[in-house]
């Protein structure tokens, strides 16, 4: 009941942000742009789809392209292929979704039910282009557990894991005066600012910070969307505030710190993965800065398929069981059909970003520092992560100390003429050593030892109409160090690849 009872007043307090503007807007700019009144308006221009405040939106992007270490398709999976991957080897051919924008649906209104007061919901959904499916990066390892490395196809980690609704769904109400509030699952402040500070746009074939969620996630890519969260914006003048809440919600598991355990002997535990965050922001003439704070607790990240019971026989593989990293004894606690490894900390992270527009140039640059503790609260087998997934497999002290990551990105856009944008993007994350003892030699990396990945990109973007664009570009990343370690444990196994080099041409239509 208490449950309900928080929901159900949330809900009568939450609000609206725009599918990519996600500051609080007049109510009278919801109205400058009028709706489509015939097919010759949707084909001609950008009018939206609306009927008595209710507008329905999409877009499709798919595109092809090349890469010179990839994996095998994967139809659950909604990044595509351009980024180094730690399990990929030969180059082929893919087919690529999603390259500037996820593929998908919404439903979004605004209702004036009071004087400068507006009812407003959103729910929206992404799909994948190539097969039909929901977005779902769950399912990419899933859909490879218990198989050896060499038969992987693509796998990942995300927020978006089936869910019906696995972009946004909230409602609430907005007010010109008084900012907007906003209740249900929604884009985290870091993901607002990506949107906003990426010169590639989150694209995930052209932008580092768009395909991996670290930066936007605040050090978890499963965080750039928060379930069961409150969200307030209110702007004034050129200035603007944001802050975020998210209640615990899940599956805690059955924890225990014994070496070895049974369901006999591990004691149930609560979710207690609550969340919280600030933005501050402010615009003046051409140029605009946002500053961002984040703190996860109980966040997960999932590497890697389940890899089971494993041999000394086999090559990269231990005498433990990489499910729950104890030695070979019988069943997992819970059965590893259709479940997840998962790895838990507690990440707090600071971002800055900044753009300025000089005619027919506009550059963008920013920094996130992030640390990452072993949790406070740890997590059991059988906690949930995004979409519902159970974690038969689970690591509390995968932290020998804390961990510090920074990320720094750059980029120009520059307009060509009033359909043509050719967009340069430049992107660095690091890590410091928090290996303990610290020694790091090359023959004994680990996860815990200090490293880089790189990734640079250039593409155009054509439009043909206000709805139709075609585009074509290039992506090269590299990773070294502790982050070129694929899979954690014991001596540390190596990326195959250490560098991933990817052309890509596609072609969108939004409405």
């Amino acid at each position: 009941m208490r449950y309900l009872s928080r929901c159900a007043l949330a809900a009568l307090a939450c609000s609206f942000a725009l599918n990519h503007a996600v500051r609080a807007e007049p109510a009278a700019a919801a109205s400058s742009i009028e709706a489509c009144t015939s097919f010759q308006d949707f084909v001609g221009t950008a009018c939206p789809l609306t009927w008595h405040g209710i507008t329905i939106y999409g877009a499709y992007d798919v595109g092809v392209g090349w890469v010179s270490h990839g994996l095998p398709e994967n139809g659950y999976n909604y990044e595509g292929e351009s980024l180094v991957n730690r399990n990929a080897s030969n180059s082929r051919f893919v087919l690529a979704p999603n390259n500037l924008q996820q593929t998908g649906l919404g439903i979004k209104g605004k209702i004036e039910f009071m004087a400068d007061w507006y009812g407003v919901f959103n729910a929206s959904t992404g799909i994948n282009p190539q097969s039909g499916q929901l977005a779902n990066m769950a399912a990419t390892n899933t859909t490879n557990n218990g198989l050896p490395r060499y038969a992987y196809s693509i796998t990942g980690d995300g927020a978006r894991a089936g869910q019906a609704f696995n972009d946004e769904l909230y409602a609430g109400a907005s007010s010109t005066y008084y900012g907007t509030l906003t209740f249900g699952r929604q884009r985290s402040l870091g993901t607002d600012t990506m949107l906003i500070y990426d010169p590639a746009g989150g694209a995930y074939s052209f932008s580092y910070i768009g395909y991996n969620g670290t930066m936007a996630g605040g050090g978890d890519t499963e965080d750039t969307r928060w379930d069961q969260a409150i969200k307030y914006r209110f702007a004034y003048g050129p200035v603007h505030f944001g802050a975020m809440y998210k209640f615990a919600d899940g599956s805690g598991g059955c924890y225990s710190a014994a070496a070895t355990w049974s369901a006999a002997t591990c004691t149930p535990e609560q979710a207690r993965n609550t969340a919280y965050g600030f933005d501050f922001g402010a615009e003046y003439g051409k140029f605009s800065a946002d500053l961002v704070f984040q703190h996860y607790n109980q966040a997960i990240s999932v590497l890697n398929p389940l890899l089971g019971p494993q041999s000394l026989a086999a090559p990269y593989q231990s005498t433990t069981d990489s499910i729950n990293t104890n030695p070979i004894t019988g069943a997992n606690l819970i059965g590893t059909d259709n479940t997840e490894y998962g790895i838990v900390t507690d990440n707090t992270a600071i971002l800055f970003a900044a753009k300025y527009t000089w005619d027919p140039f506009k550059f963008y640059a920013g920094y996130e520092h992030i640390q990452q503790f072993n949790p406070s609260n740890p997590l059991g087998i059988g906690a949930s992560a995004q979409g519902g997934y159970l974690l038969s497999g689970v690591e509390d002290n995968n932290l020998d100390s804390p961990k510090l990551v920074q990320i720094a990105w750059t980029g120009v856009k520059y307009a060509y003429d009033s359909k043509t944008d050719i967009t340069l993007s430049y992107y660095h994350q690091w890590q410091d050593d928090f290996r303990v003892p610290p020694a790091c030699p090359p023959s004994s990396y680990r996860a815990s030892c200090s490293g880089f990945l790189n990734e640079g990109s250039l593409y155009v973007d054509h439009h043909f109409t206000k709805r139709f664009d075609a585009y074509a570009g290039i992506a090269y990343s590299n990773v070294s160090g502790g982050l070129a370690i694929a899979i954690p444990h014991g001596p540390g196994v190596p990326y195959l690849n250490n560098s991933n080099t990817a052309p890509t041409v596609g072609a969108r239509f939004t409405f």
